[in-house]
Formats: structure tokens, C-alpha cells, sequence
């Protein structure tokens, strides 16, 4: 369900910026006290159906599955201020910047996308800090909730209505998926899995950064076109599962790590007993049973929507029926010899 927005970005991150953004405040990104409004910052003209031309689009190859909903991802940049990347394409940005995500679901009947919330993440002289703002019923302006909310939504899927909780997440579970050695940071903007409207919006980064021209994009996990089953299934478990499972993540001591550091099969799961083997491991014996995905835990936990069960643990009250096939495609595929 990836959303391909139908305007442009007028100014460029890779580069210095000259020109002044008189309609976004630098002041609220970076000042002490947090808006309690998101019109604040000047992110949206008006509504979210109108963002700033001073924030910059993108998408995602391979998206975090949030039970369903649509997502429109945008960067802001400070004036004159420049974005570097590392070696692994992993963008980095300058004090100032903010990452701008919206949250919604499409009426089946218009195709209109109401926005119910809006996430931010602020480069603050001492760190990022994340923020989810709700809009209001009409539409007007979005109210910081750092305690997070519930919020009930009905939207059709594949010809079924379904209803859910949707769950709008409270400061602290936004730090747990965004942190990285105790530090929040961005976790979606890394090179390889980013699309922007036009060629010259990706030119603006890599004039500045011409080493990220020479990384290969990764595959995208619902496209067969762009990579084997195996490649898809990996990057989908990176964008689900790497944040947490990770070295310097918040499942770090699981010793399953799918941020794609691993350099043997147990580590990402193949052949693994759990660490600890309560419920949710369903009596079942090894994280991935090559050739068994009825048989592996990884596919019994991302199936569950019990809280005590599922993974991953936030953002969702369904399973990703599309991305667990494709799991289940990748390990049935699997000879029993792997393990």
C-alpha cells in the first residue's frame, strides 16, 4: 500500500539551502517546549492534505506495516544546512531537521485520505525527540498526545470491512521502536529503501553524497520483480523487525538480530531455540524451522494479535496477512539441511 505523492519539493537537503522558510518555524523544532498544536511548526498549510512546499517527500520500498493505514513520509531541512549519509546509506541530518509522518486510511467510496495522526521527529541540539500529534474532526489542526490515544477505525479491505482500535502511540513506545544505544533516531530514512517523486529530488541528495548513487537499491517485499523470495522476506524482517532486533536495539539480548548484522543463520532465527520459551513461544522449538513455517515461532507470533504473543509488540491490532505469506514463502522454500 505504498503511496506515491503527486507533488514536488521545491528545495533540495543535499544541498545548501539559500533561500529562508519563513512558513516553518526553526524555533519550535529546536526550542525547549514542545508546541502543544501541530500548526506550530508550519508543517501543513491549513490541513494535512496540505503540506508545506518546504518539506520534501518520499517513500519507502519496503514500508513498517501499520494495520494497513497509508502513509505520507516528508524531510524538512534548515536553511543553508546540508544532510551527509554513512557508509551504509543511513541519511544523517543537521540540528534543525524534522521527519514528518502522516497516518490514514482512504474512504472506499471517494478515495479521500483522512489523516488521523501525525508523527514528527525533531533534531534538537541535545538529540531527537519524537512527537505524535492527533488531528482534530475537522481537520483544523493536530494536538500533541504525549500519553497517546485510541482512536476506532473502520475501512474496507479487499472487499471486507474491518473495524480496529487504532493505536496512536504515547512518548515513551515511540522511543522504544526509535531508540538505538539509548539514543532516539531515525529508522526509516536509510538510502537504499527511499523513492522520491522525481529523479532531480534524489539527484539533490547524491550531488552532495555521490557514494549513495553506487548503493543497490533494496528489494521492495511485494514486488517479486526486484528480488528473489529470500531477498524480500530479509528486508521485510530489517524494516519490521531490525529496529528492535539489533546489536544496540531494545531486543538486543533475544540474540535474533534482523537489522541485517548477522553473519550466521542462527542469528537471524534459522535453527534457534528462543531465550526464553514462555507462551509465546506456542510450544514450538526453533525461531525458524527451515522448510516449517507451520513449525516456527517467527511465523506464530507475527500471525498473533495477543498482546503477550505478537510481534512485533506495537503498531498493529491485525497481522500483515501479505508480508506473513511472504515469510512463509521464504522459509517453506528453505531445505531442512539449513538447520
Amino acid at each position: 500500500m505504498r503511496l506515491l505523492l503527486p507533488f514536488v519539493a521545491c528545495f533540495a537537503t543535499a544541498v545548501a539551502i539559500s533561500a529562508p522558510h519563513p512558513d516553518i518555524s526553526d524555533t519550535a523544532i529546536t526550542g525547549l517546549q514542545n508546541p502543544a498544536t501541530l500548526s506550530a511548526f508550519g508543517f501543513f498549510e491549513g490541513n494535512a492534505a496540505n503540506p508545506s512546499m518546504k518539506l520534501i517527500p518520499y517513500t519507502l520500498r519496503t514500508p513498517l506495516f501499520s494495520d494497513y493505514a497509508e502513509k505520507q513520509r516528508f524531510i524538512y531541512v534548515p536553511a543553508e544546512a546540508l544532510v551527509t549519509a554513512d557508509k551504509d546509506g543511513r541519511l544523517v541530518f543537521p540540528v534543525g531537521s524534522a521527519l514528518v509522518k502522516n497516518f490514514g486510511y482512504s474512504d472506499s467510496a471517494t478515495g479521500a485520505l483522512t489523516v488521523l495522526e501525525t508523527r514528527i521527529l525533531l533534531h534538537k541540539s541535545d538529540g531527537w525527540v519524537a512527537l505524535p500529534y492527533v488531528w482534530r474532526a475537522d481537520g483544523s489542526d493536530a494536538d500533541l498526545r504525549v500519553g497517546g490515544t485510541r482512536i476506532p477505525v473502520s475501512f474496507d479491505r479487499e472487499g471486507k470491512k474491518l473495524s480496529i482500535s487504532y493505536a496512536v502511540p504515547n512518548k515513551n513506545q515511540c522511543k522504544q521502536c526509535h531508540s538505538s544505544a539509548e539514543q532516539i533516531v531515525p529508522i526509516g530514512p536509510i538510502w537504499q529503501n527511499m523513492e522520491f517523486p522525481t529523479a532531480l529530488d534524489a539527484a539533490r541528495f547524491t550531488k552532495a553524497n555521490p557514494q549513495l548513487a553506487k548503493l543497490d537499491k533494496w528489494a521492495a517485499w511485494d514486488d517479486a520483480r526486484s528480488g528473489n523470495v529470500q531477498e524480500r522476506a530479509q528486508y521485510y524482517l530489517k524494516v519490521n523487525c531490525g529496529h528492535c532486533h539489533a546489536p544496540k536495539g531494545a531486543a538486543s539480548n533475544s540474540g535474533l538480530f534482523l537489522d541485517g548484522s548477522a553473519t550466521d543463520a542462527a542469528a537471524i532465527g534459522i535453527g534457534k531455540r528462543p531465550v526464553a520459551a514462555g507462551r509465546a513461544s506456542g510450544n514450538l522449538d526453533f525461531i525458524i524451522e527451515a522448510g516449517h513455517p507451520e513449525r516456527s515461532i517467527l511465523v506464530a507470533r507475527m500471525k498473533s494479535t495477543d498482546s503477550g504473543i505478537a510481534m512485533p509488540e506495537l503498531g498493529r491490532s491485525l497481522h500483515h496477512e501479505e508480508g506473513v505469506k511472504l515469510l512463509e514463502d521464504w522459509i517453506a522454500a528453505m531445505p531442512p539441511s539449513v538447520q
